[in-house]
């Protein structure tokens, strides 16, 4: 841990040298043997992301609290003009994505070692992550839903097709044989998927060194209250234009973020890197939100359901605390209608009107009915799945998760668990016996649970708001 102290405290000097500041004083860095500590620290909260910044002082909504200059940014344009044969290797792969250049080049930095002017930045990065394209198979069929296991596939064979289509360059480069891998190649992927940050003239992004330690914060419901803002004179112009937390500021030539809220001092300062449902956390980014007001699940409807209405199918689908959604509730409502009364309602649907008594409660009993359906299909109950969570906490050993597995009504997915790791004996095992392959992918597995297990919570909601509409109707 001292040595580990230590390194980071030397990659904060790096990132001091590098002009990256958290005071809004310009010329703070050149006076500094760190870039933090006028108004960020790096903190451990073990509840909410890990490693994260923390606030060392109040912090007031929209003021700017780090300034990262264009030159410590790791893009493709600044490794590439560092190296004449990077430079001419990529030029004879122009057919590659921006994507697949920045992750060769993450690469190549990587396979430099000490020499790379990176180094103190790559040394940082995490050794593994797990966004869903890391997935094994037994972790992708844990999440038990046909939708979820359809995009952990696609997700899997988009970075297996991006590192073939890449392997003419890596060879062009002479990669070493472990950097030229899948496993390396789906590491450097992710680590771009999860950490860049959005710069205008790359669609790849940007590697923010610290400005990539934010952690995350969903976007709320109320996206007003910018007069709220208070903020310095010169910078209002550029923040009435900005619509997140942070960009590339073109006359401050550097990447600019700002506090999305008041923060008190010790308080987690966090960053909203946009709208994303737990899947799409999962398989952008690595992780998910217990309480997260932009998430969504989507239930199987009839085909006629799609065609009696206009609305898209992403638009079909029951928001996180269980009410569907407005699209949702309008098509089924057509749907629900005779074919030659749909003309004269349509307005009222699509206005978000009650068509008639009867109608609604055909559609809440058919909502009912589908979401129930679709619990009782699944391969586990909700109380499984609260056990196997505890189970799976990271806190216990191996023997304990056994025991507190044993709980469940089924031990199924247990044993192909032990069976896809090659444990015959689970009660020979020690926390020091699990293989690394074992442990990540007990860290995944119950990702995957918690997915699944919010999902059938609001289904759960759904039935319950279901039954206290038609309760109010047919009273």
């Amino acid at each position: 841990m001292e040595q580990e102290q230590e390194t980071f405290e030397c990659f904060l000097t790096w990132t001091s040298q590098l002009g990256i500041s958290d005071s809004t004083t310009t010329n703070q860095s050149q006076h500094s043997h760190s870039s933090l500590g006028h108004s960020l620290c790096v903190s451990i909260f073990p509840n909410s992301g890990g490693r994260g910044l923390g606030a060392v002082r109040d912090l007031r909504r929209g003021e700017l609290i780090l300034r990262v200059p264009k030159s410590a940014l790791m893009t493709t344009d600044s490794v590439i003009m560092d190296d004449k044969k990077l430079c001419l290797a990529v030029n004879r792969h122009s057919s590659l994505s921006s994507v697949q250049i920045l992750t060769v080049c993450l690469l190549y930095e990587v396979g430099k070692g000490k020499t790379s002017r990176w180094h103190p930045y790559l040394v940082h990065l995490p050794q593994s992550y797990d966004l869903l394209a890391m997935f094994g198979e037994f972790e992708k069929q844990a999440l038990q839903m046909d939708e979820a296991m359809w995009v952990t596939e696609k997700a899997i064979q988009k970075a297996k097709s991006e590192w073939k289509e890449a392997h003419a360059l890596m060879e062009d480069l002479m990669f070493k044989p472990q950097l030229s891998t899948f496993k390396a190649w789906v590491w450097a992927a992710s680590t771009i998927s999860s950490r860049t940050l959005h710069i205008p003239w790359d669609e790849a992004g940007c590697l923010c060194p610290i400005g990539d330690l934010f952690n995350y914060d969903a976007p709320g419901d109320d996206l007003s209250g910018i007069e709220d803002i208070v903020i310095d004179e010169e910078q209002m112009d550029f923040h009435s234009q900005r619509l997140t937390d942070g960009g590339f500021d073109e006359d401050a030539n550097a990447y600019c973020l700002y506090a999305r809220a008041n923060y008190k001092k010790g308080d987690q300062v966090l960053l909203c890197y946009g709208t994303y449902t737990n899947l799409e956390l999962l398989e952008h980014y690595g992780f998910l939100l217990q309480e997260n007001s932009n998430d969504k699940i989507f239930i199987p409807l009839e085909p006629a359901m799609y065609t009696s209405t206009s609305w898209s199918k992403e638009s079909l689908y029951i928001h996180h605390n269980g009410k569907p959604s407005f699209a949702l509730l309008a098509a089924l409502r057509l749907w629900a209608t005779p074919h030659n009364k749909r003309r004269s309602v349509g307005h009222l649907a699509y206005s978000g009107s009650q068509l008639s008594t009867a109608n609604e409660i055909i559609v809440m009993k058919w909502l009912l009915k589908t979401c129930d359906a679709v619990l009782k299909n699944l391969p586990t109950s909700i109380e499984d799945d609260t056990i196997l969570v505890n189970a799976l906490d990271s806190n216990q050993n191996f023997l304990t998760f056994m025991e507190i597995a044993k709980l469940m009504s089924s031990m199924d997915e247990v044993y192909n668990f032990l069976e896809a790791h090659n444990i015959s004996d689970p009660l020979s095992f020690s926390d020091v016996l699990l293989s690394k392959r074992a442990r990540r992918s007990m860290e995944r597995w119950k990702l995957a649970v918690l997915w699944r297990l919010r999902y059938k919570k609001v289904l759960v909601d759904c039935i319950s708001y279901c039954n206290g509409i038609l309760d109010s109707l047919m009273r």
